[in-house]
């Protein structure tokens, strides 16, 4: 790689000091992209697939730069040439391709896989307005579209893409990478988001409204498009039958490309089902499968030793449940299988709470996911106890070695050596650079609890970032705060069901 100094003078003909924040942020972009590309893909027999409606990714820039190993050189040539890498940050604008939670563990699962070594890649959809963006005028609330896609992005084009049938057309994907490098890896992976090259914001009309039934304009247009009526709930299923069809395809296509002769699949593939909106991915797959040649019995077999299940709620309204004339409507080649995998579970099991197909004619996505998955994790170990001793019990009476916990994480480098450089630089100084990989390295720490000089140097880093945060509070919002008093900080998103809380603040 060259040095940012030499890549900015080609670029820009001119020097680091002579450019403007956003001419550096776009440097910096295609910097780090040029190193990424230069990285090779993680390789291996067996490759998890992690669907997911969500990838709440954050800025990627220094998150990248840290990965990459570059941040703190960067920084330095950014710094001798008067320029501060946190302003430059401050262009970038956020992608916008997940909301919550779920979204969240999706990007730091994915961080961690790649730091991991391990091969597996996040599989979603490219928003181009993600859910919205949340503004103020006149003391009332607007949603207007997140125009985050800007011409130079993170995004990679592909050459691969897929035809995805639905009742009445098929559509034809396009397939987008954002490179996911590890922390200081020889490897990447990659976020693999399809888009429609038909998508057309034109017909975005007052805030986020737009027509609910020209799919091939609308599709990726916004993460969770408002579905309090019937074309809202059908385009949530053409959205997410395009997800799982696409991500089915290239699971099955990677496969072959490998070696695989598809009875063996399962030794190539494992699908991580993120929440129920990926769930028709179980069905996509036989059907796939059985298009192939494959015995519906083996079919069936090979995908519920591929799939597993991340249940994100205890609460029983948010585990999606789909009209079985809504898929009918939408994707008429899946409701046969979904009705045979139903019947099968009808035949062994009588309790009608542990049924796919309910008595109303509904389509219970999480009872497919844990019937037809090998695994069902919670996440965190309250959330998961809580599963199998009341929500999902009755499922857990039946299957108990499915159910397992995986505790939401973070991406502790982002948390600490971006956003709390004195203090990882002093951590470095006393127990060394080996929790950059390991967190449980930082339990070093305990040793220190008696040493005052130690308690001391903490305390007087916690007392700048007071005072640094005191200073922004005063410039920006015209609050004067004492840096004396205990800070009791919540940073949450809102989401979408929550927007009533920001009426009665």
């Amino acid at each position: 790689m060259l040095p940012l100094n030499e890549f900015v003078q080609k670029r820009y003909n001119k020097t680091i000091a002579e450019c403007s924040n956003e001419e550096l942020y776009l440097a910096l972009l295609n910097y780090s992209k040029l190193a990424s590309s230069q990285k090779p893909v993680n390789t291996g027999k067996k490759k998890v697939y992690y669907i997911s409606a969500e990838f709440l990714i954050g800025k990627l820039l220094s998150n990248n730069l840290i990965n990459l190993g570059l941040y703190d050189e960067v920084k330095k040539e950014l710094a001798a040439a008067g320029k501060e890498l946190i302003e430059i940050e401050e262009v970038e604008l956020e992608p916008s391709l997940g909301n919550g939670g779920l979204g969240r563990l999706a990007a730091c699962f994915i961080d961690s896989i790649a730091t991991l070594g391990l091969n597996g890649d996040g599989v979603g959809l490219n928003y181009h307005f993600g859910l919205f963006q949340q503004v103020l005028k006149n003391n009332q609330q607007e949603t207007i579209p997140n125009a985050w896609l800007t011409e130079q992005n993170w995004l990679v084009r592909s050459s691969r893409s897929y035809q995805v049938p639905f009742a009445h057309f098929t559509l034809t994907s396009t397939l987008y990478d954002i490179d996911v490098p590890g922390y200081k890896t020889a490897t990447k992976n990659r976020l693999r988001l399809f888009d429609l090259d038909s998508v057309d914001s034109s017909i975005i009309e007052d805030g986020i409204s737009f027509d609910k039934t020209d799919i091939a304009r609308n599709l990726t247009l916004f993460l969770y498009p408002d579905d309090s009526d019937k074309q809202g709930e059908l385009l949530r299923i053409f959205q997410q039958y395009f997800m799982v069809s696409n991500g089915a395809q290239l699971i099955i296509d990677e496969a072959i490309e490998k070696g695989s002769n598809l009875h063996d699949l399962a030794d190539y593939a494992v699908v991580q089902i993120n929440d129920t909106h990926p769930s028709m991915v179980i069905p996509e797959l036989i059907r796939l499968l059985t298009a192939r040649g494959i015995e519906l019995d083996e079919a069936i077999s090979i995908v519920r030793s591929m799939t597993a299940y991340t249940n994100h709620t205890i609460l029983a309204e948010a585990l999606e449940k789909w009209p079985l004339e809504f898929l009918e409507e939408v994707v008429p080649h899946l409701v046969p299988i979904i009705k045979e995998l139903d019947r099968r579970v009808k035949a062994e099991y009588k309790d009608p709470a542990v049924q796919i197909i309910d008595e109303n004619d509904r389509v219970h996505m999480a009872h497919m996911d844990i019937h037809y998955g090998y695994s069902v994790n919670g996440v965190a170990a309250l959330h998961t106890e809580i599963l199998k001793n009341s929500e999902l019990k009755a499922f857990y009476d039946i299957y108990p070695e499915k159910f397992n916990n995986k505790t939401n994480g973070i991406t502790f480098r982002r948390w600490l050596m971006h956003a709390n450089p004195r203090l990882s630089h002093y951590l470095d100084e006393i127990i060394g650079e080996g929790w950059h990989h390991e967190a449980d390295e930082l339990e070093k720490l305990l040793s220190y609890e008696d040493k005052a000089a130690v308690k001391e140097k903490l305390e007087s880093i916690k007392a700048h970032n007071k005072r640094k945060l005191a200073r922004h509070l005063k410039d920006h919002q015209g609050v004067e705060i004492n840096t004396n008093s205990i800070f009791d900080i919540q940073i949450k998103r809102l989401h979408e069901y929550k927007r009533q809380q920001m009426n009665a603040l």
